[in-house]
């Protein structure tokens, strides 16, 4: 192998080391914005997902595909819970603060870290429901409402 061609394998291994490398780190601050400055963990084309650390709580925001802020999960060694981020904060629902099922039930999973979930259901009325529940759960919905 000429040196131009092990130069070239060289930098494109020190890239992907460095992007792996930036795709595991947990952002600290940005919470709130629409662009922050942190990896975007989607694993939906459809939206956003950002997450922030602060000790041993992570908070998971959504956006949508337009950047806007929909809503933030704050996910703590013991429980899920809604955080007053976002024009959806209202309408989160976790396994721990259930709400009534929303209208429309057609959930998509934004965001997974093998023991949290967080999925979107679109309403018709232009707001979205989001549900954080334990990677467990079959059914977002129903793990995030409470009966009737």
């Amino acid at each position: 192998m000429s040196f131009s061609l092990r130069a070239l394998a060289v930098s494109i291994s020190f890239l992907t080391l460095g992007f792996g490398v930036a795709q595991a780190q947990t952002a600290t601050s940005g919470l709130g914005q629409q662009w922050p400055n942190a990896t975007d963990v989607s694993s939906n084309p459809n939206y956003h997902v950002y997450v922030f650390q602060r000790g041993a709580i992570k908070y998971v925001q959504v956006n949508d595909a337009n950047g806007t802020v929909r809503a933030a999960v704050m996910l703590t060694p013991t429980g899920r819970f809604g955080t007053p981020v976002g024009s959806d904060a209202n309408n989160v629902a976790t396994s721990d603060e259930p709400q009534a099922a929303p209208a429309s039930t057609a959930s998509q999973t934004v965001y997974s870290d093998g023991a949290n979930q967080i999925a979107v259901a679109p309403q018709s009325n232009g707001t979205m429901r989001v549900m954080a529940v334990a990677v467990e759960c079959k059914n977002p919905v129903e793990c995030s409402s409470r009966g009737p």
